[in-house]
């Protein structure tokens, strides 16, 4: 699919000031942008973390969709890391304040990975692939 040049996620939160400072602090980087309304993190070549406040999204969304504040807390999407040294994420994102939802492990489809939740109750995940 090389019509596809990049890839941003956008996750809905209830303060975008405090999940800003949270995903900064799990990045080791400031946001690339940060304006009322958006931040955002390049976080590799080819993909962007991006963060929208509730209220924003949902003056999009009108009527057509529950408005998010009513999902606060709740599991809504999975961001799966891919990273070079998971026991450093893992250290990085207690310190950073996330959530542990499940240690380092060994899972059966080839990775070794834990789980976090951030602020809003988005699931982290810091992978690395099994060597055998």
């Amino acid at each position: 699919m090389k019509h596809i040049r990049l890839v941003e996620t956008i996750l809905y939160v209830s303060d975008q000031q405090n999940s800003a400072d949270f995903y900064q602090k799990l990045f080791r980087k400031s946001p690339d942008l940060n304006v009322p309304g958006m931040t955002e993190f390049r976080i590799s070549e080819n993909c962007k973390l991006g963060l929208m406040p509730n209220h924003g999204i949902a003056k999009i969304l009108a009527d057509k969709t529950p408005h998010p504040d009513r999902g606060n807390g709740i599991p809504r999407c999975e961001l799966y890391f891919y990273v070079e040294d998971i026991e450093l994420e893992y250290d990085n994102a207690i310190k950073s304040g996330a959530k542990l939802i499940s240690p380092i492990e060994d899972r059966n489809w080839g990775d070794r990975v834990c789980y976090f939740s951030d602020p809003d109750g988005h699931i982290i995940a810091f992978a690395q692939t099994i060597v055998s």
